[in-house]
């Protein structure tokens, strides 16, 4: 497989019913595309966002992006390219998968489509059945037992979530626990016998780790304390999966950016190492129906996303595909930073060839409740190329550190991870890593945000920007973004009439005078999650203060650029602009 030097690769596997076929997306053809061994599926132009192999082998459930947007539909297809029809995802609504499910002997699939209310359903690929499990707002569907009496629904904002266990029979529900304000369960799967739930979360605990809650027929809700299962203090765990056939467990674990593997029997308690795919962070394990495979997705800083099969048998990983990779600068230097009211940061360096000081850009990541990791990122080469170093730091609010770390930045909160983008420059500058008067700060989606945040808090700092896809103004973004994401994001920013005073003082927009460095700004036309309404309003404001600056928008793109052209666009002109007025 040859692949454009922009290129993701290949990503989002999911096998056949005894592993020897995968489906996974690969923009091989210039779009994230559905394939089936090397196969592209007919599913139109619109981006591939997901696919699922069903665990009889009949069909692929595959989730498109109309026009790249955030909105999402759910459509099914033969793995021979046949039957193509939508089952989800219609109108305005999108969707939350949860995947396929066996229920009484019947394969079909677990969605929550999101309209002004959100709707757990169960659908037959066949006749397009629906049945309806749940109905409320940010309630969404993790998984159904195979009795098909309870499911298993994950309720409430970011950094909040719970999980609940719905009785169909009776309609009674309950928690799986009780958690704690600032606790929160992402993932819930029924065991191969429906008689427990296993749970990801960080309630009790400030690393995230599985535990597992029975369930039992005499309890509509489920009974007995939580049983931790897997735990690490070095290490969140990142995902689950459970093969349906042995109850084996694949594990994920995020230790500090880089990923660990292992596969753990819940019976005899014994846990194995999977022979390390090639690339520092590993996603998307998933168990083939039989349990003889799973596959996972590794990328590195010098490997763009590849796909792996492993031999459950042996723990062993081979690479599906010849894996694509391009020559890279250096491989990333893990430093430490402290903030300026004693909190430690750790940040990836990326050095390019020469002697310090450089011309470096911060690049700060999206979320905030994400992660900077050791992946694949071509701008990073691309500018370490050019004799720029890049400093991407995990500041407050980032996840993989731990619950207390995650929340740091909640509410008034954030005005310190504002100050963790001065305590990196500092520590760049004084470490004589970064020439004084040669430092940039970049970011995308909320870290476009914190760029501006930071251009307009700490001017003379920084010596260009370039926000891409961010929020100028926290309460506007309320007002044009989807409903389901502002109803997410209070539990993060704020309530825009509570905290209206605050999400003001916050926002970039309302102090954009103070911006000295020239900026570049990108954003997707069709952009529904941070509304391409921020950055023509960001621009309105620039004209009028007379600050220099260029704005790019890319057509047909939503907030992730997907399609190859839009990226090496938005590339070419970043590192255009950085190289000018930072060299």
């Amino acid at each position: 497989m040859q692949f454009d030097e922009l290129s993701d690769g290949s990503w989002g596997p999911s096998p056949s019913p005894d592993g020897s076929r995968i489906a996974y997306i690969s923009d091989l053809s210039g779009s994230p595309q559905a394939y089936v061994s090397g196969t592209m599926l007919p599913t139109g132009k619109d981006p591939v966002t997901a696919v699922h192999y069903s665990p009889d082998g009949e069909w692929v459930a595959v989730e498109i992006a109309p026009g790249g947007a955030p909105r999402t539909e759910l459509w099914m297809i033969r793995p021979d390219g046949t039957g193509l029809r939508q089952a989800a995802g219609f109108g305005a609504t999108t969707i939350l998968s949860a995947g396929w499910v066996e229920v009484r002997d019947a394969v079909v699939f677990a969605v929550t489509e999101i309209g002004e209310l959100w709707r757990g359903l169960l659908i037959n690929p066949r006749s397009m059945a629906r049945q309806r499990l749940t109905r409320g707002e940010l309630v969404a569907v993790l998984d159904v037992s195979r009795d098909g009496r309870f499911v298993a629904v994950r309720e409430g904002p970011r950094g909040r979530r719970r999980v609940r266990v719905v009785d169909l029979d009776s309609g009674v529900a309950g928690p799986l626990f009780e958690g704690t304000f600032d606790s929160s369960t992402e993932q819930g799967v029924f065991s191969p016998d429906g008689s427990l739930i296993y749970a990801r979360t960080d309630y009790d605990s400030e690393m995230a780790r599985l535990i597992a809650v029975p369930v039992t027929g005499d309890h509509p809700v489920p009974g007995g304390e939580p049983v931790v299962v897997a735990a690490r203090p070095d290490a969140e765990l990142e995902d689950v999966a459970v093969s349906r056939e042995t109850g084996l467990l694949a594990l994920l674990w995020n230790a500090s950016g880089r990923s660990d593997l292992t596969l753990f029997d819940p019976v005899t308690r014994i846990e194995r190492w999977v022979t390390p795919p090639a690339g520092d962070v590993l996603s998307h394990p998933r168990f083939s129906r039989d349990g003889s495979t799973l596959v996972v997705c590794a990328e590195g800083p010098g490997a763009r996303r590849s796909l792996f099969r492993v031999k459950v048998a042996s723990a062993h990983s081979a690479p599906v595909f010849p894996r694509p990779t391009w020559s890279m600068v250096g491989a990333p230097e893990l430093h430490h930073v402290v903030s300026e009211d004693g909190l430690a940061l750790t940040g990836w360096f990326y050095r390019p060839a020469g002697e310090p000081p450089y011309p470096t850009m911060i690049f700060l990541h999206g979320g905030p409740e994400s992660q900077e990791r050791p992946g694949h990122n071509p701008i990073y080469q691309q500018l370490a190329a050019r004799g720029i170093a890049v400093f991407a730091p995990n500041v407050r609010g980032s996840s993989g550190y731990g619950r207390t770390f995650v929340n740091l930045d909640n509410l008034a909160g954030r005005h310190g991870a504002i100050a963790d983008v001065a305590a990196c420059a500092s520590y760049l500058v004084d470490g004589g890593l970064a020439a004084n008067g040669g430092l940039g700060v970049m970011g995308r989606s909320y870290g476009g945000y914190l760029t501006l945040a930071a251009l307009v808090t700490y001017p003379s700092l920084f010596s260009v920007g370039v926000e891409v896809c961010g929020m100028a103004d926290l309460l506007t973004f309320y007002e044009h973004t989807e409903p389901w994401i502002a109803a997410g994001a209070v539990s993060k920013y704020g309530d825009p009439v509570r905290d209206r005073g605050l999400l003001m003082d916050l926002s970039p927009l309302r102090r954009i005078e103070n911006l000295e460095a020239p900026l570049l700004i990108v954003h997707g036309a069709s952009d529904t999650n941070v509304p391409v309404q921020e950055a023509h309003q960001l621009v309105a404001a620039l004209v009028r203060h007379g600050k220099p600056h260029r704005y790019t928008i890319l057509d047909g793109e939503g907030h992730d650029f997907v399609r190859l052209e839009s990226r090496r666009r938005y590339l070419d002109e970043a590192v255009a602009w950085i190289t000018e007025h930072l060299t």
